[in-house]
């Protein structure tokens, strides 16, 4: 009997920095490609040296050598190098600038504590210097801005937008005080006492949270600056988030002054005075978002008797609790609150604005739950459900659960998922349904390295098969251990082993989103069923308020319904002839659907969803089960409505056209789903994914028990396989032991015997 093996190699991939003395020194390109990914776009031209020489007695112009310029698009901004011989050249300088432009930490900074001080003020005092004013930073538009402000705010710089907006003055504070990377008003309190000392460029007011030069900038410098604004004023939509639960979020319209500052708006919005009163978050969603939380900051005076350990108890002095606003940020937020999309970018000096609408606020909402950031992937929020397994890459559609998982651990604010690889080999006489396997592991008695990352073996059993498993761990911010999943499956390749690992961490998360009053007793044997461990300590402190946030309780989706009877769809009505191609499971079901609010008493309807083609497996519970249970019961050609009870509010607010239309529904507790769908094609699976999904073991497996029974009660020394096609069973049976001398494989295919006879 073969017995467990060591790993021959763990790969651990996600946390680069792990070990700072090993820190291997990036390429500027690498560090834009860690950033940006595939949305960084490089364009090299070439370029004639302009200084051309003449030969000697001819009025011919000699070229000069050729020569290359870098175009490099990010999403917050375009960078041009400079020119230079070679076109690898003018890449590393275009990633470069973009680096120095954006404020991306290139070098390791380790500075004392003392020095971290010195650098901070140092880059306040840049902000407030002549040349920053008409640089392409978007702190700089603020800055323009507040020239434009009336009175005795003319000029004054918020601090909460240096904190904000300067990525530097954040890594600098960071080592001044490391609760300064998740507490925006730790940051303000450092710049402002930075700024104390820099009188001759700065003058910090008494009452606000604002800085100012003392020394006007020269009219030359201001006029070089200041357009005239081409608008009289622009109209924002945005979302009130008032801080009570039992008060709704509603959207607004603000107005901002071609000649005034959006923060001063939004401050008046607030109940404030002036744009100094306004704490704004980090940004929420994607990292080339401007999506942000405004809310109240607490008053100057009081921060200047704390000490820094004590400013995270700053904003306790005044106002209620935000939950949904806190939520979103990740950080306390006390008083009432704005969403709003605004603010100035790299690209251009003109305000930046997008609409947020109810129908945003509620997708933001759902994004925030693990099949959410799913369905959201597939556009499909009142269809789509997380699957059950990671079958095959082929199968899988949307997002996969790898990137689910860093699109749920980014929304929360937690660092990204850590997965380590772990390289075992199979016994091949061992079951291996599918792509995954339980497995016994053979041991290797050496080991070295090979080129491919990898461990390779020698004097392994002939006929081993390396395969592999995954571990996944999440961290908090502070890398406090909140869970960890070690899956014994293992996978013959490593993207599959990450993926189905990611998945169970998803579903174990999701059910735990779905069911509020799940006791800690029975999300332990959950955890335990998905060879997850976590720790209930730092868990619950990370997903303290998700409860509150989505209303699972008494109106839970039907994917995690107790009661069987609510899966099934009712009312349901099947059109068109009987073709007899129907979906089985491991297939892929191809549909068209509608979705729309049904209203019972008046018939009326909304529309909220649909989908001209739409894709799913059949078996694996990748739409929600009312639609897989009439899906199963169609025929390619047919058509099926049926309705459905509705989930909870956030699901259809976030598909909603007219949210105002949809509330009003709503309210009338008389509504109901009602579903429109066609079974358009059934794309039947592979041989190896039909004998997974209807044959335990694999029809494969069971001809091999087949025959080494009868080898074995026979003492055959001879056999013939007719219809032996590749000769996967006489490849099979040269595993085992037998009494065979002699094995032949006939069949009516040349090129099937080609491949047996390779084999």
């Amino acid at each position: 009997m073969h017995h467990c093996t060591a790993a021959v190699k763990m790969t651990e991939i996600g946390r680069s920095a792990a070990n700072p003395s090993k820190k291997s020194s990036l390429t500027p390109k690498a560090i834009i490609h860690q950033r940006f990914g595939d949305k960084a776009c490089y364009k090299v031209e070439e370029v004639q040296d302009s200084t051309q020489d003449v030969c000697p007695g001819l009025a011919i112009p000699q070229k000069g050598p050729c020569l290359y310029r870098c175009t490099l698009h990010l999403p917050e901004a375009t960078i041009v190098s400079g020119t230079f011989r070679r076109k690898k050249d003018a890449e590393q300088s275009a990633a470069e600038k973009a680096i120095e432009k954006l404020g991306i930490c290139q070098k390791e900074y380790n500075p004392t504590i003392q020095e971290a001080w010195d650098d901070l003020a140092g880059r306040v005092a840049f902000l407030f210097a002549n040349e920053f004013l008409s640089s392409p930073h978007p702190l700089s538009g603020h800055f323009r801005a507040a020239l434009r402000r009336d009175g005795d705010f003319n000029g004054h710089i918020p601090v909460s937008v240096i904190a904000v907006y300067d990525a530097k003055i954040g890594n600098i504070c960071k080592y001044i005080n490391p609760a300064a990377e998740a507490n925006s008003l730790l940051v303000m309190l450092l710049v402002m006492r930075a700024a104390a000392k820099l009188t001759d460029l700065a003058l910090i007011s008494d009452k606000q949270f604002s800085l100012w030069r003392r020394n006007p900038y020269p009219p030359e410098v201001v006029s070089s600056v200041m357009q005239e604004p081409n608008f009289a004023s622009v109209p924002i939509e945005v979302i009130h988030i008032p801080a009570p639960l039992d008060k709704t979020v509603e959207p607004l319209t603000l107005h901002v002054n071609a000649t005034g500052y959006y923060l001063d708006t939004i401050a008046r919005q607030l109940g404030m005075s002036e744009a100094s009163d306004v704490l704004i978050s980090r940004t929420i969603g994607k990292a080339t978002s401007e999506m942000r939380i405004y809310s109240s900051a607490p008053k100057r005076n009081m921060l200047d008797h704390i000490s820094e350990p004590q400013v995270k108890e700053a904003s306790h002095f005044e106002g209620s609790l935000n939950a949904r606003a806190s939520y979103f940020t990740g950080q306390e937020v006390y008083g009432d609150a704005i969403l709003a999309s605004v603010g100035y970018t790299w690209k251009s000096t003109d305000l930046f604005h997008e609409a947020v609408s109810l129908r945003s606020y509620y997708r933001m909402l759902v994004n925030k739950i693990p099949s959410g950031a799913y369905k959201i992937s597939r556009e499909a929020i009142l269809t789509a459900n997380l699957p059950l397994a990671f079958t095959t890459k082929s199968n899988w559609r949307g997002s996969f659960p790898r990137d689910t998982l860093s699109t749920f651990c980014r929304f929360h604010h937690l660092s990204e998922p850590v997965f380590s690889i772990q390289s075992n080999l199979l016994d091949p006489s061992l079951d291996l349904p599918g792509s995954r396997k339980k497995l016994k592991a053979m041991q290797s008695s050496k080991e070295e390295k090979s080129g491919s990352g990898l461990a390779a073996t020698t004097g392994d059993p002939v006929g081993s098969i390396e395969v592999f498993t995954c571990e996944v761990k999440i961290h908090s911010k502070s890398q406090e251990l909140i869970l960890q999943c070690s899956p014994q499956e293992s996978h013959r390749k490593q993207t599959d082993a990450m993926q189905s690992a990611s998945l169970k961490v998803l579903s174990w998360l999701n059910i735990f989103f779905e069911n509020p009053d799940m006791s800690l007793e029975k999300m332990n044997l959950l955890a335990e069923k998905l060879d997850i461990h976590f720790t209930p300590r730092y868990f619950f402190k990370e997903f303290a308020l998700c409860h509150l946030m989505h209303d699972f309780g008494s109106n839970r989706t039907l994917a995690y319904s107790d009661n069987a009877n609510e899966n099934e769809p009712f009312l349901i009505d099947i059109g068109g002839q009987n073709s007899g191609v129907t979906p089985s499971n491991g297939s892929l079901a191809c549909i068209s659907y509608s979705i729309s609010l049904f209203r019972e008493g008046d018939c009326m309807k909304e529309h909220l969803e649909s989908s001209e083609e739409f894709d799913f497996e059949i078996g694996n519970e990748a739409v929600l089960p009312h639609v897989e249970a009439a899906v199963a019961q169609m025929t390619v050609g047919q058509s099926a409505n049926f309705r459905v009870k509705l989930p909870p509010s956030e699901f259809i607010l976030a598909v909603a056209a007219n949210s105002a239309e949809t509330l009003s529904l709503l309210s009338s507790r008389s509504c109901k789903l009602e579903y429109n769908v066609t079974l358009l094609q059934v794309t039947e699976p592979l041989e190896e994914r039909m004998e997974q999904a209807l044959f335990s073991p694999p029809l494969s497996k069971q001809r091999v028990e087949f025959a080494l029974e009868h080898i074995k009660e026979s003492s055959a020394a001879s056999l013939v396989d007719f219809g032996c096609g590749s000769g996967s069973l006489l490849d099979s049976l040269l595993s085992y032991p037998t009494s065979l001398e002699k094995i032949v494989g006939v069949d009516i295919s040349q090129r099937a015997l080609a491949r047996a006879a390779k084999g």
